[in-house]
């Protein structure tokens, strides 16, 4: 690593971390004016978020899918893609699983769960590349085309759990056919966390790899940096930017097939649960670095899983922690207008006079 990306690297890490700060601190705030003690709520929250066994095991189930869903937004930003699908990927990604599942029920385990996982990846590549090429191709702005396209996803759920695929033996609320229970995911030896968090920190490691340790990574950093210079270079600029959006795509539709296979069991509202806007959250505080995207996603996966104590000890609402999340996202932004202006945070050779 050279001595400018060390300094770039610690810029960006003493940033995250003011931001952070700063973000606890006007949180903490509000908490006061509404007649709370700030430090014992946050002694709170970090009992309910990594205190105990049972929280640290609810934040590493809770994280695995922001990882996957965080790689969704991380991946074609380094192509010069906005792309905030996380959740709708996320919701056709479990669908698939589960008619992938139901379709191979006479398959032997080991080659059933594999293609479930499988199918849920492709169809979450699949739906994302359809705003990618009206991007490449039309010019429509990607960036409200896949918030749409999450609407349009949750619809479709809706509508085939409602009738097309339902279960009619479950009555609590719409629910799609089951997968096999051989076909369940199983949690990792001695813990109540399911192998989905693996699966998570396995693909942002080879996300990492292949954009910062590859040519082609390499490529797609020029061109989110300038597509002029993509152009005048001889890059593949089209290839390069749908492959990153697919493959952002796919890991938001694992999540999904993983949610299916190692949670729920079928489909239904249980999959819309913001995983993919929680992701949008992740991806920005972890600057887009997959390797970052995995201690990020520990940390708001410890967040949100700390909502019902919150609530519980001093009837804060759940959203509580939304609100907390939200502050820790503009304090995040903010601090992108400070890259460079910080003396003390550049190296002493690059300081401007």
């Amino acid at each position: 690593m050279s001595r400018a990306s060390l300094w770039r690297g610690v810029e960006a890490a003493t940033l995250t971390a003011a931001s952070i700060l700063a973000a606890l601190v006007v949180f903490g705030a509000f908490v006061a004016i509404g007649g709370l003690d700030p430090l014992e709520m946050y002694r709170v929250l970090w009992l309910g978020a990594f205190g105990t066994r049972f929280s640290i095991e609810t934040a590493l189930t809770r994280a695995a899918p922001l990882m996957l869903t965080a790689l969704c937004v991380a991946v074609p930003a380094r192509a010069g893609l906005l792309i905030i699908g996380g959740e709708g990927a996320l919701v056709i990604g479990g669908l698939a699983a589960v008619l992938a599942g139901v379709a191979l029920a006479s398959v032997p385990p080991g080659l059933a769960v594999p293609a479930i996982l499988l199918a849920g990846a492709a169809a979450g590549g699949l739906w994302i590349a359809v705003p990618a090429v009206l991007r490449l191709f039309r010019g429509v702005n990607e960036t409200i085309s896949t918030l749409l396209f999450n609407y349009l996803a949750i619809a479709l759920l809706n509508h085939l759990v409602s009738g097309p695929i339902r279960d009619y033996s479950q009555t609590l609320k719409p629910t799609s056919w089951p997968i096999e229970r051989a076909f369940m995911i199983g949690a990792l030896p001695g813990s109540a966390v399911h192998w989905g968090l693996v699966y998570g920190v396995v693909a942002c490691l080879v996300a990492y790899v292949v954009l910062y340790r590859t040519t082609a990574g390499f490529a797609m950093g020029i061109l989110g940096g300038n597509l002029r210079a993509a152009q005048m270079a001889g890059l593949p600029v089209t290839r390069l930017a749908l492959v990153a959006a697919v493959c952002g795509g796919a890991a938001a539709g694992l999540a999904g097939g993983i949610e299916v296979a190692a949670v729920h069991g079928a489909a239904s509202v249980s999959l819309v649960v913001s995983y993919g806007y929680a992701g949008i959250l992740v991806a920005f505080i972890a600057r887009q670095n997959p390797l970052a995207v995995i201690f990020v996603a520990l940390l708001v996966g410890g967040i949100s899983a700390s909502g019902g104590l919150l609530q519980r000890r001093f009837g804060m609402p759940d959203a509580a922690t939304l609100v907390l999340e939200g502050c820790i996202f503009l304090f995040v932004l903010a601090s992108n207008t400070l890259y460079g202006r910080l003396r003390f945070l550049q190296p002493p050779a690059m300081a401007p006079p």
